[in-house]
């Protein structure tokens, strides 16, 4: 199945290797519905294949209580659609990050006025000290 989504032998190795947990995902209930909602979000089939590579345990998470609410966020900062495909197929982890960790990002950047000279999502991917550092101690 992963093949098919466009993956390489290599990718698919990486992707089992790193999660194994996929082989107790339902491929109806759970795979197909996170493609298709990546899919719908605007990733190409490239992109796709390479945001499960670089972070499969993307495909664990659940779409109602984690991946929707977390792109409903972003909206709400005000991240264009653009934005969250990128950070989708640059730097999937991101979505690996705890809710709370984003909120009191957004919190921190919006109070300095910040926020949207950051659209890139980057700042979702700093460690907290990096975070600490180049923002709340300004």
């Amino acid at each position: 199945w992963l093949k098919e989504l466009g993956m390489e032998g290599s990718q698919v190795s990486k992707t089992i290797t790193t999660f194994p947990q996929l082989f107790l995902c339902s491929l109806d209930a759970n795979l197909k519905p996170k493609v298709q909602w990546l899919r719908e979000l605007g990733l190409n089939e490239s992109q796709v294949a390479k945001a499960i590579t670089k972070f499969p345990p993307l495909l664990g998470y659940s779409l109602e209580n984690n991946l929707k609410p977390k792109v409903k966020s972003l909206k709400e900062y005000g991240f264009t659609d653009t934005h969250i495909v990128r950070v989708l197929s640059v730097a999937p982890d991101t979505f690996g990050r705890s809710s709370s960790r984003w909120a009191h990002r957004f919190s921190v950047l919006q109070a300095s006025g910040a926020l949207m000279s950051h659209s890139s999502c980057f700042f979702l991917q700093l460690t907290d000290v990096a975070f600490a550092a180049r923002f709340e101690s300004a």
